[in-house]
């Protein structure tokens, strides 16, 4: 079987149009990208105009992400079953719908809505736009191919905060939804007039059971932390969030691993050198996505930039970023992954604990100097730990791997977003001083530094708002020395069970011939 398949995709000639289709999917990988980093910077203009506390705004965050990561696996197994470029398309057409709607979305609900229909969306794209590929460039273009799109999708994150930014001080919130609009348009034409459609009709049937048991698993554990600080960590409903999400996602594993065909296949977290590279990928979007939480409101509210200023803030950590896409590989090939990876861990770790150290009255060059720092530790650390996870894959599992991969980067991030949400809430209304305010007053001030802004200027309270001030730089410290703590864990994760690049294929090739003695 896996004889007859690439033969009429190397006996044809090369569509002339490829190249075109290819544009339109790094544009269409490019818009998933952003958005997921795009909405950081306009959160504190829509908890303002909208009246969204923390917990809203991290719904706002994380809707999207858990969506992503919950249903990335059964969207890819969705689309070899009923033709790829259909399911793009119809991929495509829900972030359209999902952008529009957020739009004109006038509440922290329709947004949270909006968000959750674009998760959907990207779902269906992420994997998809890749899956397509072999059917419309040969091997020898393929590489180059698939290289451009995960480049798309890596420099849409660095860009989301600077379009964003520069979008809300022009236009209104909503722009950042509608940027979306034009780009997916095109994505969409291209994919039904220059894309062939591609179908494995071999693929499992979707495990209807497997999908629901991720997704009402991960959306349990995501609300549970998201509502603890409002409602209390010992509250009935949290408490009966987080057994419920332990019991789901335990009943998910233990039915994926005597499936025949597993969605998600576990049995790659059994190789060492895949899984401490998987734990290390996401213990870095965890530190990530929780950084890029917490900086806007920061730099925003605090430092009093505007939005646009505030993704050009952000650029040190991007800079360091593009140093390393470069300087990563040479050391990788010199040194091996672990080192490296190890080491952009402790770099990480570094920047946290140096941001750790910010105080309300510190100017932005102390925080552009961590900021740079963290940079360079993520794209030392995220790099090889991705390229080295995928490397160790047998070529029969290498689907199930990368989505495998991806789901556990995205929840990383989402529960990042979360977990380091909600510390900082709890950190923040117990900092904060409301004393000598109406209740009613004390109340709005303490859903967000935004919303303490709001009233100590329609108060005319200056006391107030140096105390919203020093309250969240103490919750961002606090949670900036949770992910130094993180960074630490990992990298001595990473090195005492990585195993040496010299022995990483091993693994792979003793478990190569298992799966496809099972498929047999």
């Amino acid at each position: 079987m896996h004889a007859t398949t690439p033969a009429p995709a190397t006996s044809a000639p090369p569509d002339p149009k490829r190249w075109w289709a290819l544009g339109a999917l790094v544009a269409s990988m490019l818009v998933v990208g952003f958005d997921a980093t795009i909405l950081n910077v306009a959160l504190p203009t829509m908890a303002s105009q909208l009246g969204a506390d923390i917990s809203q705004q991290q719904w706002i965050a994380d809707s999207y992400t858990v969506v992503l990561a919950a249903l990335m696996l059964p969207a890819g197994l969705l689309g070899d079953r009923f033709g790829r470029r259909r399911m793009l398309v119809v991929g495509l057409a829900l972030f359209l719908a999902g952008s529009l709607a957020g739009a004109l979305a006038g509440s922290p609900a329709g947004v949270i809505a909006a968000r959750t229909g674009m998760g959907l969306g990207a779902a269906l794209i992420m994997p998809l736009a890749m899956a397509v590929l072999p059917a419309v460039f040969g091997p020898g273009e393929r590489t180059k191919a698939i290289g451009m799109l995960t480049a798309a999708t890596a420099l849409g994150m660095p860009l989301g905060p600077i379009i964003g930014g520069w979008l809300l001080d022009h236009f209104w919130w909503g722009s950042v939804f509608l940027i979306n609009v034009p780009m997916v348009a095109i994505g969409i034409t291209a994919c039904v007039f220059l894309l062939r459609e591609s179908s494995d009709p071999s693929a499992p049937r979707i495990d209807t059971i497997s999908s629901a048991l991720n997704c009402v698993g991960l959306g349990a554990l995501v609300y549970g932390i998201i509502e603890a600080p409002r409602r209390g960590w010992g509250d009935p409903l949290v408490l009966v969030m987080f057994f419920g999400a332990a019991a789901l996602l335990t009943a998910l594993v233990l039915r994926e691993r005597v499936a025949v065909r597993p969605m998600l296949d576990v049995g790659l977290l059994r190789q060492r050198n895949f899984l401490w590279n998987a734990v290390a990928a996401t213990l870095v979007m965890f530190v990530l996505m929780g950084l890029l939480f917490v900086l806007p409101n920061y730099l925003q509210a605090v430092l009093g930039a505007d939005a646009f200023g505030t993704g050009v803030r952000l650029l040190p950590m991007m800079a360091g970023l593009l140093v390393t896409a470069r300087a990563a590989a040479p050391l990788v090939a010199r040194f091996g992954p672990r080192p490296v990876i190890a080491g952009g861990l402790l770099v990480l770790a570094a920047a946290a604990f140096l941001g750790s150290r910010t105080t309300a009255d510190d100017g932005y060059g102390y925080t552009a100097l961590w900021l740079s720092v963290t940079g360079f530790g993520f794209g030392f650390a995220m790099i090889p730990a991705m390229d080295a996870a995928l490397g160790t894959l047998p070529r029969e599992r290498a689907g199930s791997g990368s989505g495998l991969l991806m789901t556990l980067r995205q929840t990383g991030g989402a529960i990042g977003v979360a977990l380091l949400g909600s510390v900082l809430a709890s950190a923040f209304g117990a900092r904060l001083d409301t004393a000598g305010l109406p209740p009613a007053a004390g109340a709005v001030a303490g859903k967000s530094v935004v919303a303490a802004h709001t009233v100590a200027a329609t108060l005319h309270d200056p006391r107030l708002a140096a105390s919203a001030n020093a309250a969240y730089v103490h919750g961002m410290d606090v949670v900036l020395l949770l992910c130094g703590v993180t960074a630490v864990v990992a990298a001595v994760l990473v090195a005492l069970r990585l195993p040496d690049s010299r022995t990483a294929q091993a693994p792979a090739a003793a478990v190569a011939p298992a799966p496809a003695d099972a498929r047999q």
